[in-house]
């Protein structure tokens, strides 16, 4: 049947000349990626529409149980909070991440492939930053969430992510996982190649692509992962090459601290916001899931009841919904988005900062604390808590190495400040995944209690340090295309 079809339009084609030229047009001329102005535009799909917060954070230790007469049928918050499989399709669940992030990774090699068959490539340069700085945060989320976390001490060995770097050309293809290593070193390919091209005046709303302030900002990150100290701090410190930092980090005791509830939501995630330095708008209900069974309760809301390493206690916009003991922080603001003009239905969207300066800071006082630079990183600590601090007074609540080690009940400099670093890392991002990233890191072990109907702990779940329930499971029609799914 092929070669008939193939036939009658060739015998076509010959007994019309007149319509040949028409034919030979593309139906659509917005399909061939040839100008500099559409491979930008074709960049706006290189980042995930999905979001990673719901099942990352449920995951973590930031998530308890309130007890059984709460609501726990948002499956993609209850079932990660037990460390089960979810299998869903559904916006906010690891499957959906995982195709977004496949997606928008296609979308940055089709962009890459424009740019190779371009004949003068100059102007293109930015553009081919942003590809490469976009592809390898996809693989980098990729692999930390659905394989090994790396080991700086290892082999990394262990199955790790497709690598995609040309455009795909058939239905369904076949991939290896590679290895954790392999993954890492092409993350690392891209992201040095990339980061220099990056140029913030190819954007005209910076913050929604890869700006020069977010690829350090992704670099400082990727580099903690790697333990590579002396990188981590290069580029945190590019981020604010003055070390202006308490200019930009959230302002939580002053500016924050004074707007209303709807002020605050509609705030955080404005690009205008001087901590945040990567957007990315999801398709995702996170921001209306504010009184599910697993989450924000009392148990963590306790770590803002009482005073902490500095003496006093955190500066954050906290509320109630639904009454005790939901408890949110007024960080997310739903945007949605109607099917047509006059439609009453439509998709929630959340919009997500993904890179913040805040982290930038806490990652470099922990590079500074793992090479033993004490007093910088204390002082990434104060500049830090001096924009979260209740009432701050930087002279009563100075944190010094003497207060760490009475708070955290040790003599070991290097682990008092680790530990502050993480606590100001857990509060600070709260809601919005990133505790888990630490988890891995450190292979911290998670228990979650679940309640019984008279507020009993009835069982007590322990996530520990090689438990293969860390990893989130792939999608298994990834299977197709002759991937392994991973042990269950």
């Amino acid at each position: 049947m092929k070669k008939l079809y193939i036939s009658i339009i060739a015998l076509a084609l010959t007994a019309t000349g007149g319509c040949k030229k028409f034919l030979e047009q593309p139906p659509d001329q917005r399909t061939q990626i040839n100008t500099v102005d559409k491979v930008a535009e074709l960049l706006t799909s290189a980042y995930a529409e999905a979001n990673y917060i719901p099942f990352m954070e449920s995951a973590s230790d930031n998530a308890v149980d309130k007890g059984p007469a709460y609501n726990d049928k948002d499956r993609f918050v209850t079932l990660p909070f037990y460390w089960r499989d979810n299998n869903d399709f559904d916006n906010d669940s690891p499957i959906n991440y995982w195709n977004s992030s496949y997606t928008a990774i296609a979308s940055a090699n089709e962009a890459l492939a424009a740019i190779e068959r371009a004949e003068d490539k100059s102007a293109y340069m930015p553009y081919k930053g942003e590809a490469l700085l976009a592809r390898a945060y996809a693989h980098f989320m990729l692999v930390n969430i659905f394989s090994k976390v790396y080991d700086p001490a290892g082999a990394n060995n262990s199955p790790g992510i497709p690598y995609v770097t040309t455009p795909e050309t058939v239905v369904l293809g076949q991939y290896t996982r590679g290895t954790v290593a392999s993954v890492y070193a092409q993350i690392e390919k891209d992201l040095t190649e990339g980061l220099p091209l990056i140029k913030d005046n190819a954007y005209k709303v910076v913050k929604y692509h890869f700006n020069l302030a977010a690829a350090h900002a992704f670099a400082a990150r990727f580099y903690l992962f790697k333990q590579e100290y002396t990188k981590v701090i290069e580029h945190a410190s590019a981020v604010s090459s003055g070390n202006n930092f308490a200019t930009i980090l959230r302002p939580w005791n002053t500016r924050y601290l004074n707007y209303t509830g709807e002020e605050l939501r509609t705030n955080f995630t404005r690009a205008s916001e001087p901590s945040t330095l990567l957007l990315v708008e999801t398709a995702s209900s996170w921001a209306r899931t504010t009184a599910p069974r697993y989450g924000f309760g009392q148990e963590i809301l306790a770590v803002f009841n009482r005073r902490n390493v500095s003496g006093a206690f955190y500066s954050y916009g906290l509320y109630t919904t639904g009454g005790v003991p939901h408890y949110s922080l007024l960080k997310w603001n739903e945007y949605f988005v109607k099917t047509s003009q006059n439609a009453t239905i439509g998709f929630p969207y959340t919009i997500v900062p993904v890179l913040t300066a805040d982290e930038v800071l806490l990652n470099r006082a922990e590079a500074y604390a793992a090479t033993g630079q004490n007093a910088l990183a204390l002082a990434d600590l104060n500049t830090f808590y001096s924009t979260r601090g209740e009432d701050y007074d930087a002279s009563a609540h100075e944190i010094t190495l003497a207060k760490i080690a009475t708070f955290y009940g040790t003599t070991d400099v290097k682990a008092g400040l680790i530990s502050n670093i993480l606590e100001f890392k857990k509060i600070e991002f709260l809601g919005e995944g990133l505790r888990w990233l630490d988890i891995l890191r450190y292979k911290l072990p998670v228990t979650h209690n679940v309640l019984g109907v008279r507020g009993e702990i009835a069982d007590a779940m322990v996530l520990g340090a090689e438990d293969p329930r860390r990893l989130f499971q792939l999608p298994t029609q990834a299977t197709l295309s002759g991937l392994e799914l991973n042990p269950r």
